[in-house]
């Protein structure tokens, strides 16, 4: 769909101060993961499992109330909710490490009971974001574009990965963080207090910067061509009305069965793959393959994201008519035979390393365009906030299940880990079969 130049450049000035908040929000969620390698047994692998699981558990949750209210308030409220809220948490929690490191025993304090309170709040916080940012682009862009449009959410995603990752570890490595701790430790805080700043910062820029509607900014409202196509969106709708219409949707509902799927996956390598590089590098196994992945490990998922997004995006609008399941499908295959392949690898850093950055192009691509593009059109622009809700709200349940799960298996035994990621990519698969021919309503009427 054309647009004009004016439009397209207002356009980019309201999504890409979203997604850097975005890209930002993320940095204050996987930072825990630094957090974790960096504090060693202070913090266990059950600790960040449980302290992740719990953060997740809440995350999901809280979209039954916050999807249903971004679709009432506007997702620059819902934005703005998110920065000011998350960058609160980051703040406390970096301010609790703080006095824990300054203590005579580190080891008494209750760490893990502290965390999951904290972390917890971070993680209500944080779900304003993905159902505030597909509620305004859902007004801004065509069923036709959106799929092109979950490359930048890919991007946004994997940009965000990489400040977690791998910028929070250049601040650890950084003169100003390095051995100013108390007792010469490094001063771990700075991982939170640093996105903490930049979220109170995008805060302000958005109040200015950000607007709900093209309406809004000075331009014509127009149909996206989506699953609200010809209704009247001033019209009021009841809460419980809409979140009918979502929860009895058959796609929305496929959709969150794979999204559960993709929780599990996602963060099943995300997380734990630096740990396990961590391990093998301190036992002096693998030679340099684990050091090199675990050092560039952001930069990685970064270039995975970008390379995903755009590829699942680029097939479902030119391939396959705007259609997002066979896209998704071929991601999901691939993803299980990769996974296949990890079962082998275990102690390879170098044949791990390669496998895993395919997972992470499969997975993210898939995220960006299930989680970002399909909840717009199937929810349409009246619900795009309670179905991402929705959806999202069933990606972490299944990342708690992985939380849970791995971090009990893998303090045990590495070797699992590939075998209980296998069969989600399998269900995964089984379950875009069912909606492979499935389009938002109003590209229906066009048919």
């Amino acid at each position: 769909m054309l647009h004009a130049k004016g439009f397209r450049y207002r356009r980019f000035l309201n999504w890409f101060p979203m997604g850097l908040t975005y890209a930002l929000l993320y940095m204050g969620r996987y930072n825990l993961t630094v957090s974790k390698n960096a504090l060693g047994n202070l913090m266990t692998k059950a600790d960040f499992g449980w302290i992740f699981g719990i953060g997740a558990v809440v995350y999901a949750i809280s979209f039954l109330v916050n999807g249903p209210l971004v679709d009432r308030i506007g997702g620059k409220r819902g934005i703005l909710i998110a920065a000011f809220g998350a960058g609160g948490a980051n703040l406390a929690m970096g301010l609790y490490l703080w006095r824990v490191m300054g203590m005579e025993d580190p080891a008494t304090a209750p760490l893990r009971l502290v965390f999951s309170l904290l972390y917890a709040i971070n993680m209500y916080f944080q779900s304003y974001g993905a159902v505030s940012i597909v509620k305004v682009n859902a007004h801004w862009f065509h069923v036709k574009e959106r799929g092109t449009f979950s490359g930048i959410f890919g991007v946004m995603i994997s940009s965000g990965i990489f400040l977690a990752f791998d910028v929070s570890q250049r601040i650890l490595e950084s003169p100003l963080v390095a051995g100013r701790g108390f007792s010469g430790a490094d001063a771990t805080w700075w991982v939170f207090f640093s996105p903490a700043a930049l979220l109170f910062l995008l805060f302000f820029v958005e109040i200015f910067m950000l607007r709900d509607r093209p309406s809004q900014a000075g331009f014509k409202d127009f149909d996206t061509a989506d699953e609200s196509s010809g209704e009247d969106l001033d019209a009021r709708i009841p809460t419980r009305q809409l979140l009918r219409r979502i929860l009895t949707h058959p796609v929305i509902l496929t959709v969150a069965g794979i999204e559960f799927c993709t929780g599990v996956l996602r963060n099943g390598v995300m997380h734990w793959f630096p740990i396990l590089a961590k391990e093998q590098e301190l036992a002096g196994l693998g030679g340099q393959g684990w050091t090199f992945m675990l050092r560039h490990w952001g930069l990685l998922l970064m270039v995975a994201g970008i390379i995903g997004g755009n590829l699942a995006g680029i097939l479902s609008d030119k391939v396959f008519q705007s259609r997002r399941a066979p896209s998704a499908g071929f991601l999901y295959a691939s993803m299980a035979l990769l996974i296949l392949g990890m079962g082998f690898s275990l102690s390879q850093g170098w044949v791990l390393g390669f496998l895993v950055f395919g997972i992470s192009i499969c997975v993210i691509g898939t995220h960006g365009l299930l989680s970002g593009t399909a909840t717009m059109d199937f929810g349409g622009r009246r619900g795009a906030a309670t179905a991402v809700g929705i959806i999202d709200g069933f990606v972490y349940l299944g990342t708690a299940v992985q939380s849970f799960s791995l971090g009990w298996i893998t303090t045990r035994n590495w070797s699992a880990w590939p075998w209980f990621l296998l069969p989600f990519a399998l269900a995964g698969f089984f379950l875009l079969t069912r909606i492979w021919k499935a389009m938002p309503g109003g590209m229906k009427k066009r048919s």
